[in-house]
């Protein structure tokens, strides 16, 4: 199942509120201003802070 691009415009980092990235190869949704990575399940975005990972430092 693809995630809706369309919900971009609607989520937001529950953390800081901001605008978050779309990764579409890994399936995540990126918040750079808190570094951190929500995945995506099933098509559904996991948005709990407690269940987010640190943003790995990209090369």
């Amino acid at each position: 199942m693809a995630f809706d691009k369309k919900l971009l415009d609607i989520i937001a980092c529950p953390v800081c509120k901001g605008k978050l990235e779309y990764n579409k190869d890994k399936q995540q949704l990126i918040c750079k201003v808190d570094r951190l990575v929500y995945a995506i399940n099933d098509g559904i975005p996991v948005l709990l802070e407690n269940k987010a990972e640190p943003l790995e430092q990209e090369s």
